[in-house]
């Protein structure tokens, strides 16, 4: 897909990836919906590459389905929804809060959810359209010491392609993101010991559109990635005693910081 003249709505635009693939839709023609719950850090995005910015909690299903209203009502239609919006927590099974688990399931998968319930039957009406959900490495490898983001982003990756199984003959193109570390709000501390390269939102914008030109699934940050998931298919169980060694150096590494 090319974005010239294409409405796309792009969830958590206030910073980071959302903002920076915000500014690169818009430098390419697209008409461009700024949407976070952070209504103000939306606005400066939108002024900025002049864009509209709409509030959205994406944890309530009224109000995404909202957000879609409105941009239809303003543009006719929406050509493209990029479920950006996520959080992130630290924390074992046994001591997170269910209401915690909640939370993350609501905003970091049920959000997807809402969204192409909003746009699908519009986009199969006419026959095309184009999904992007961000995951991240969590939902395809793990991430030691942080069991419920793990989990809701394996729940976004299986959805991901199943979007992308049932929909794609029927003009529905789904693109997956799943970044390493990159340089935004939610990276943390010392995630470089962890996660590999660390990239800027800006280049992880440019590989969004790329993916989206060529209308590919997988949207990898860095190419350790893809060595990273072969080892994991390749040998399951060498694959988890070596995530078992890096929870070890992580422990550690927290141990000599503290």
């Amino acid at each position: 897909m090319e974005l010239e003249d294409k409405v796309c709505i792009v969830t958590g635009g206030a910073s980071g990836i959302g903002a920076a693939c915000c500014a690169e839709f818009a430098r390419l023609g697209a008409r461009v919906v700024v949407s976070d719950r952070n209504v103000e850090g939306a606005e400066r995005v939108a002024e900025a590459i002049g864009a509209v910015a709409m509030g959205c909690d994406v944890a309530e299903q009224d109000q995404i389905d909202a957000l879609v209203a409105e941009t239809r009502q303003r543009f006719g239609q929406v050509d493209v929804f990029f479920s950006n919006a996520g959080i992130a927590a630290g924390g074992d099974i046994l001591r997170v809060p269910l209401k915690v688990w909640q939370k993350q399931w609501d905003v970091n998968l049920m959000a997807h959810v809402h969204a192409v319930r909003a746009v699908l039957p519009e986009m199969l009406q006419r026959g095309s359209g184009y999904l992007v959900h961000t995951a991240s490495m969590a939902g395809i490898l793990t991430t030691p010491g942080n069991a419920h983001y793990s989990v809701a982003k394996h729940a976004v990756v299986g959805l991901a392609e199943w979007m992308s199984i049932h929909y794609h003959d029927r003009g529905i193109r789904t693109s997956l993101l799943v970044p390493l570390g990159v340089n935004t709000p939610m990276l943390p501390p010392g995630a470089d010991r962890v996660a590999g390269p660390i990239r800027e939102p800006e280049e992880v914008a440019q590989q969004v559109v790329d993916a989206m030109r060529e209308e590919r699934f997988l949207v990898l940050t860095d190419p350790v990635a893809q060595t990273w998931m072969e080892r994991k298919t390749a040998d399951p169980e060498r694959w988890l005693s070596g995530m078992r060694r890096s929870l070890s150096r992580m422990r550690s590494s927290r141990r000599e910081d503290a």
